[in-house]
């Protein structure tokens, strides 16, 4: 009997101890926001045409998916005691003039955190992408491109298909361009990655992709947000792939 107790206590040690590491991930990923890889594609993928790529028309206000409470690509909120200011440094680039006027619309906005959080976006979309996790999707999406992931997604279910994507590597991570257009940051961040791409029907069987090819891919995915909200969120509002 004794041995029994010791054993559940034991399993719910575990227990909590995977929770506290899932929360720790969580927590871990929203930090780097803020708060919170021939090239192929399968077919259906939204990833490989423009995406949403047309901005929202601004308003005072800016666009409803730049005000939304519940995304999740966020910059640390300028209200809170321990946010810190962004690098002194000046920006370099092409995009330099861009995210200067970012930072001086929001003084808080730290290019190099931004471009870090960024990607952790990036891989996970792509992996509930390739999932058909639409629940995970949900909040890291603009109304507009979660319709066009969505749509894909119900496309592939009906044809009985899974996509398997495998991101190999990340080569690169940049910002592009950076904007501000009535109060709206604009900020479009390319992705070169290394990616394996392979859709499979019911039965398991290749019907597009290769499994042992590694392609390079390059992807332009634009955020935005409202500078003069004092919600930090950040809502990726178009995909591109150029070429």
């Amino acid at each position: 009997m004794a041995a029994r107790t010791g054993g559940r206590v034991d399993s719910l040690i575990e227990i909590v101890v995977f929770a506290m590491i899932a929360a720790f991930l969580v927590y871990r990923l929203r930090s780097v926001l803020g708060r919170r890889t021939g090239t192929e594609r399968p077919p259906g993928d939204p990833f490989a045409r423009g995406n949403g790529a047309r901005r929202p028309a601004p308003g005072p206000a800016g666009p409803r998916e730049a005000r939304d409470d519940d995304k999740v690509v966020a910059l640390p909120d300028r209200t809170a005691p321990s946010a810190e200011p962004a690098a002194a440094t000046a920006p370099a680039g092409p995009a330099a003039a861009g995210i200067t006027q970012v930072q001086i619309a929001d003084p808080s906005f730290d290019p190099a955190r931004f471009v870090e959080g960024a990607r952790a976006a990036f891989e996970m979309v792509v992996a509930s992408f390739a999932d058909g996790d639409r629940d995970r999707l949900r909040p890291l999406l603009s109304n507009e491109v979660f319709e066009n992931f969505a749509a894909a997604i119900a496309a592939r279910e009906k044809d009985g298909h899974v996509l398997e994507t495998t991101l190999v590597g990340v080569r690169d991570t940049e910002i592009a361009e950076a904007s501000v257009e009535a109060r709206v940051a604009y900020v479009t961040v390319q992705f070169v990655t290394e990616q394996i791409n392979v859709t499979r029907n019911g039965a398991g069987a290749v019907v597009e992709g290769d499994p042992g090819k590694v392609s390079t891919v390059t992807d332009m995915w634009t955020f935005a947000r409202n500078t003069r909200s004092r919600n930090p969120n950040w809502t990726l509002v178009a995909t591109a792939s150029p070429g």
